[in-house]
């Protein structure tokens, strides 16, 4: 049975996708007309070096990305990072250098840092969660609560943190929830109980799904109550997703998982915080979901200060 979503890095499909991304926000901040101040005020000739700097403690992430922006803006210019993605930072450290048309760095400066200052800010919360729950077997996992055209993105600054990517999408993985449950109901008077409703899945996988795809396709089922698991643990799933029980409930669900069937990993998610994430996680399940990981991340504050600047 397939057991791992795909799992984000930074390869030729992401910067593609990111690619897309940036230079359709530097139409939006550009526009047809481009810096009016800067062309106002800055001597078409003119030459600076600048510093990328961190204004709090946290984890970077997006460099790639911000390089990438900075080249999209103007090819002529020249980044240097300083450090690799997922590190710790501190706050007044340098994380890269940009060379090159003062114009140029003006015209890329709020673009690069606003893709820092989010995706750092995404890796650091993501590093919070996976050291509160170290010692523990739980991995922390992100959900699709993302930014509509940012999702491989914020998914990549979670694994820059530390954290695992879930499904990225709809069409990856089968992940049957409670609305599926209740349509099924409200369609049908008999509906489809939930082990009913993985079996389904996987015969439509069989029967559907080229070979090569089905052996990697996860089914994962969402249960709110220990009946519920009882019920689908025979059914065979890849995973289950426990929602919104208590510590006590994820003890209790690992201890029948264990006896019934062990090679079923069991998902926690729902109102986990990192004030409570513990309990959650020394219950003994081997994965924790966490929307708030990409849908509230606090930013990570980055700036940009001149090293030096010449006229021409």
């Amino acid at each position: 049975m397939a057991s791992e979503f795909q799992q984000i890095r930074w390869d030729e499909t992401l910067e593609r996708e990111a690619s897309a991304l940036l230079r359709r926000a530097i139409r939006e901040d550009l526009g047809q007309r481009g810096d009016l101040t800067s062309k106002a005020l800055i001597p078409r000739q003119a030459q600076g070096e600048a510093a990328v700097v961190a204004r709090n403690a946290g984890i970077v992430a997006g460099l790639p990305a911000a390089a990438l922006a900075v080249k999209l803006v103007d090819p002529n210019l020249i980044w240097t990072s300083f450090l690799a993605e997922g590190q710790r930072i501190e706050a007044g450290q340098c994380v890269a250098r940009i060379q090159g048309s003062v114009r140029g760095i003006l015209a890329a400066e709020r673009l690069l840092l606003n893709l820092l200052s989010r995706l750092s800010g995404i890796a650091t919360l993501a590093r919070r969660f996976v050291e509160a729950v170290a010692g523990t077997r739980a991995r922390i996992y992100d959900t699709r609560k993302t930014t509509p055209g940012w999702r491989r993105l914020e998914k990549y600054a979670v694994r820059m943190g530390g954290g695992c990517n879930h499904r990225t999408g709809l069409y990856d993985a089968i992940l049957i929830k409670d609305n599926h449950l209740a349509f099924g109901r409200q369609a049908d008077s008999n509906g489809f109980s939930p082990a009913e409703a993985v079996r389904l899945a996987r015969r439509w996988i069989e029967r559907r799904v080229p070979a090569e795809i089905a052996a990697r396709t996860i089914v994962e089922i969402e249960v709110d109550s220990l009946a519920q698991l009882d019920e689908v643990l025979s059914a065979g799933p890849d995973l289950i997703l426990l929602d919104n029980m208590t510590p006590d409930q994820l003890s209790e669900a690992v201890r029948r998982r264990d006896a019934i069937a062990p090679g079923i990993e069991l998902e926690a998610s729902g109102g986990i915080q990192l004030e409570n994430i513990l309990p959650v996680a020394q219950a003994g399940v081997e994965r924790i979901s966490i929307g708030a990981l990409t849908h509230s991340p606090p930013a990570l504050d980055f700036g940009l200060d001149w090293l030096d600047r010449t006229m021409g």
